[in-house]
């Protein structure tokens, strides 16, 4: 059996590309969910969960939440946006008890995930996002369990649709 875990890549050429690919990652989410998303600052972290969250169905504007950690949202299920940004120690991130979010009944969605990646669940979709140049992003995929594995599956079927 091969266990190897499939990486993809695909390129976006604007932050309204980035974030219509984030919606198509909100409707097949699914409550446990949790998206890990490292990159550079301004690499479109922000913008690709701007668009999960409108592929749940939250009317609200999701914000980068760097002073204030955690912003919940409430759509289809319910969103927990996390980013560790102005954190320095995996200390501080295991102090804040994020288990109600990471194994809880919505979706979650880590910035700067690569800050906490040992602490968080090793089960996973992780995304990472790098520039190309001002407008053009990289956006890799790489699932870490089955669940991860089928929604790259079912988001590579779609990717014909969210350009």
């Amino acid at each position: 059996m091969n266990t190897k875990m499939t990486t993809v890549q695909l390129i976006s050429h604007s932050p309204e590309q980035t974030q219509r690919l984030g919606i198509h990652l909100g409707k097949l989410a699914q409550a446990g969910d949790v998206f890990l998303l490292t990159g550079n600052l301004g690499s479109g972290k922000t913008c690709l969960t701007q668009g999960i969250a409108w592929g749940l169905y939250v009317k609200e504007y999701a914000f980068s939440p760097s002073f204030v950690i955690v912003r919940e949202y409430h759509g289809r299920l319910p969103l927990y946006h996390v980013d560790f940004y102005r954190l320095d120690r995996v200390e501080e991130i295991v102090d804040l008890g994020l288990d109600e979010y990471l194994y809880g009944k919505g979706v979650c969605v880590v910035e700067w995930a690569e800050k906490g990646i040992a602490v968080l669940p090793k089960e996973h979709f992780l995304i990472n996002l790098s520039y190309i140049s001002d407008i053009d992003r990289s956006i890799s995929f790489e699932p870490k369990g089955h669940r991860y594995t089928q929604l790259l599956k079912s988001l590579n079927l779609d990717l014909k649709t969210w350009s």
